[in-house]
């Protein structure tokens, strides 16, 4: 357990750590191959296909509570475009960044529940920021979740000269030194904070956090070995290790990760059964939108989730397909919500603001 450090509000989950020329060079890329392979879509396009009920009737508008090029944008421009093509409608990308994503997620909440308004929601504002802070939304009350799409897998790295030659030999170097090893984050109650927390107290590791404003601060810090190690997203950290300037450890989904090949789960490798944690990303619609709405909604996302182009995008910004129904991410959500909420009250983290 670390000593709790006061910071700024948390660099939520997913929230664009990486570096901006990357993400600006990802999105390009995404939204060429969309163009090349016939994705995107005038609105005419859509009107052969259109149902025979009154939904939908115009264009409908999901929200992406981030910047344009960071990870949640770049899979909601994927999937808006595939799934218009199901539902029969264009579907428009809104970005309303800012607030740590809490603005464009109140925007949903707050909006019209008649299925023109969707959530690309993400870990951060949903899942951890009313864990930490007073939020102007109520998630449990005021959005329905339709359908998870995914999570981003974290990693443990070093830098390339730490001395472990495995995982299991990390570890062990870590609880023999109490209070000698220092870890990295992107900042207090950042997703990446609390997976490093877990992580730490389900071996009895006793680190010192050394919190950033962002991971990119982080990493570097990390590489050059002035701090020991951290846990970040995949997207984060990959290609510094295959550029052979991070030595990766394990990776934090239970079951491994098509998008860190090679890199064994913490759970197989450290006798850790159930430890299974990343940054979720799902759709999620205002509470009293009618049920047929989200019905048609919901099949048109889990027709989306199947093509080769949204599976081809998501690997590409290194995010894990889990497509979930409503009900099983329902309980997805209560059990991450649950998990984290322990990590923040065992090892009193708290944020301003």
């Amino acid at each position: 357990m670390s000593k709790p450090i006061k910071n700024s509000p948390p660099c939520a989950s997913m929230s664009g750590g990486e570096d901006p020329k990357r993400r600006e060079f990802l999105k390009t890329q995404i939204l060429l191959a969309l163009a090349t392979t016939g994705v995107i879509h005038s609105p005419e396009s859509f009107a052969a296909d259109a149902p025979k009920n009154n939904y939908p009737t115009r264009p409908i508008k999901m929200i992406v509570p981030w910047p344009p090029g960071q990870a949640t944008d770049l899979a909601a421009r994927v999937m808006s475009q595939e799934m218009s093509k199901f539902i029969g409608a264009q579907i428009i990308i809104d970005n309303k960044a800012g607030a740590g994503g809490g603005i464009g997620t109140d925007a949903v909440a707050k909006s019209t529940p008649d299925g023109y308004t969707i959530l690309a929601g993400s870990s951060g504002p949903v899942t951890v920021s009313p864990l930490l802070q007073k939020t102007p939304y109520d998630v449990e009350k005021e959005l329905i979740p339709v359908a998870m799409l995914g999570l981003s897998p974290y990693v443990l790295v070093t830098s390339v000269n730490f001395p472990a030659k495995d995982i299991r030999e990390l570890v062990d170097m870590f609880k023999s030194s109490p209070g000698k090893y220092t870890f990295a984050t992107s900042g207090t109650g950042a997703t990446a904070h609390l997976i490093t927390e877990a992580f730490n107290a389900a071996l009895g590791i006793q680190g010192v956090h050394i919190p950033y404003k962002g991971s990119v601060p982080a990493l570097t810090d990390v590489v050059s070995g002035q701090v020991h190690y951290c846990i970040e997203t995949a997207a984060s950290v990959m290609p510094l290790v295959r550029g052979g300037k991070l030595k990766p450890f394990g990776v934090s989904l239970e079951k491994g990760s098509i998008v860190t090949p090679g890199i064994p789960s913490m759970a197989s490798t450290l006798d850790l059964p159930g430890f299974d944690m990343g940054a979720w990303l799902g759709l999620m619609v205002p509470t009293g939108t009618p049920k047929d709405v989200i019905d048609k909604i919901s099949s048109a996302t889990e027709k989306a989730m199947s093509s080769a182009e949204v599976k081809q995008a998501f690997n590409t910004i290194a995010l894990e397909i889990d497509y979930r129904r409503s009900d099983d991410f329902i309980k997805y959500l209560k059990n991450i919500r649950s998990a984290f909420s322990d990590v923040i009250k065992k090892n009193n983290i708290k944020v301003e603001g």
